[in-house]
């Protein structure tokens, strides 16, 4: 019989990621006794079905986390920074999906198929990374376990969900007016993103990278306790309506053949390979959506430099870049706290 939780809570579960940690509680039938729902002022009040019961949703204040065990939060930075202390004084362990405690020196990064063993040292809080720099860490693990990583470099091809809702619609109402030669008014690009890349996400940051690249180098060697790791990221807006994709080169400390590497990935959980040039058998945004594994194809030797594998990985950004694997660090929690018996 599964150890069960006291009281759970989801906080912006109206939110578009939120709404997909609701799915997955009940779908991967997280042990939990009771829940609760949790968001804006604006948001409270609304009506979340859950399990077969109706649950309103309450306003996030001070008070809202008595006898909460374990949040799940995605909200803004902002959110975040106010609401996280709260439920820490309660006694509460925040899975907190937002940038504002990544970086933070005594907050774990966590990827559970990556670095499970940081989730040891947290003090309240467990930050989950980025949505591309979480897929990428993934296709990188069982590499850097076998033969080590001196460099990256990766170019992301990134869904406008990544921008939230907003992003989604202006990509949908912004395709509609390119079509009908109407004029459309973007407020969340800064550019059209109907048939067109931007090639900036984020803004500015040192030596001409954007704060979305300069995430990926920071937070992938935070996640792997490897500061060596050289990594040069271009990070690209497209025009799909999810999922987001990754061109890799990953150089290695040691040689690693194309067929060592495939059969790293297909032994690694949490990854699947699709690999077959000559039938036209690779991952793509549009196969992958609502899938919770990083999905890797183009498997090749980098044919100019010596210990180069280069391949192609595609992930849902909404559920492994962000809801799926805020729900596995709760069950790695649960995990843990089974087997410590508290």
């Amino acid at each position: 019989m599964k150890k069960m939780f006291g009281n759970i809570a989801v906080v912006g579960a109206t939110g578009a990621v939120g709404s997909i940690v609701l799915e997955l509680l009940e779908s991967r039938q997280f042990p939990c006794r009771t829940i609760k729902f949790l968001a804006s002022k604006r948001s409270a009040g609304k009506r979340i079905l859950f399990r077969g019961e109706e649950h309103v949703v309450a306003e996030l204040c001070p008070d809202a986390f008595k006898d909460v065990e374990i949040v799940i939060a995605s909200t803004p930075d902002e959110v975040s920074l106010e609401f996280t202390p709260w439920a820490v004084e309660q006694g509460a362990v925040v899975i907190d999906e937002s940038g504002a405690h990544r970086m933070m020196e005594h907050v774990p990064l966590i990827v559970p198929e990556v670095n499970p063993e940081a989730i040891d040292h947290h003090r309240g809080i467990i930050a989950s990374p980025n949505c591309s720099t979480t897929q990428m860490a993934v296709a990188m693990k069982p590499i850097h376990d076998a033969v080590g990583i001196q460099r990256v470099v990766v170019s992301t091809y990134q869904a406008p969900s990544g921008a939230g809702l907003n992003g989604d619609r202006e990509l949908l109402e912004g395709s509609r007016a390119f079509l009908d030669q109407t004029k459309y008014e973007y407020q969340t690009f800064t550019h059209p993103i109907a048939f067109n890349l931007i090639p900036q996400i984020g803004s500015e940051k040192e030596a001409g990278y954007t704060s979305e690249e300069m995430k990926m180098v920071h937070e992938t060697r935070k996640i792997f306790g490897d500061e060596s790791i050289q990594i040069c990221p271009t990070c690209v807006r497209v025009p799909v309506v999810n999922c987001h994709s990754e061109s890799m080169l990953v150089e290695t400390r040691n040689p690693l053949s194309v067929k060592a590497a495939r059969n790293l990935f297909e032994e690694f959980k949490g990854i699947t390979l699709l690999d077959d040039l000559a039938s036209g058998s690779y991952p793509m945004p549009i196969s992958c959506d609502k899938e919770d594994d990083v999905y890797v194809g183009r498997l090749r030797k980098d044919i100019s430099s010596k210990n180069g594998i280069a391949f192609w990985c595609v992930s849902d950004n909404l559920r492994k870049g962000a809801a799926t694997n805020a729900v596995q660090i709760a069950e790695l929690l649960m995990q843990r706290k089974a087997t410590c018996g508290a």
